[in-house]
């Protein structure tokens, strides 16, 4: 077992955002291209709440208010590229909008867009490149 000295750390904060029987996701355009969830890395002087939404903000365009984190999730990887093992903890918050419009703001980053996608649209994850983070909070949003 490795101590927490022995490997890096990605705090990342992600917030799920839902209007009826939609999901807002957006599309990463980085190694492994494929839909995610607004939001990403915090920085090191922001709370994690002010990471999510200053995130969202540059992804979607939509300010949002948070509302209690949802669930944390953490995965861990040995990638021979990378000097040290790195583990990823990330939180998903719940959050509506309260502003804004839809439109990408990041220029030069890994998001090219934000949409609105259909809960039954996703009913088959599998046909649609997406981030694992995406299938948890389908589980979690989609209404029953």
């Amino acid at each position: 077992m490795l101590h927490f000295t022995e490997y890096d750390t990605r705090l990342a904060g992600y917030a799920v955002i839902t209007r009826g029987d939609e999901i807002l996701l957006t599309w990463f355009n980085g190694a492994r291209p494929g839909w995610s969830l607004p939001g990403g890395g915090i920085e090191f002087e922001e709370s994690v709440e002010e990471g999510v939404e200053r995130e969202v903000k540059e992804e979607t365009g939509y300010d949002i208010e948070l509302g209690g984190p949802i669930v944390t999730d953490s995965f861990t990887d040995t990638d021979p590229e990378r000097a040290r093992p790195f583990k990823s903890v990330r939180i998903l918050y719940a959050a509506e909008i309260v502003g804004g419009t839809l439109g990408t703001l990041e220029v030069g980053g890994t998001t090219d867009r934000a949409e609105w996608i259909r809960f039954q649209d996703l009913d088959d994850l599998d046909d649609h490149p997406h981030a694992d983070i995406v299938d948890l909070a389908v589980s979690l949003a989609r209404p029953r």
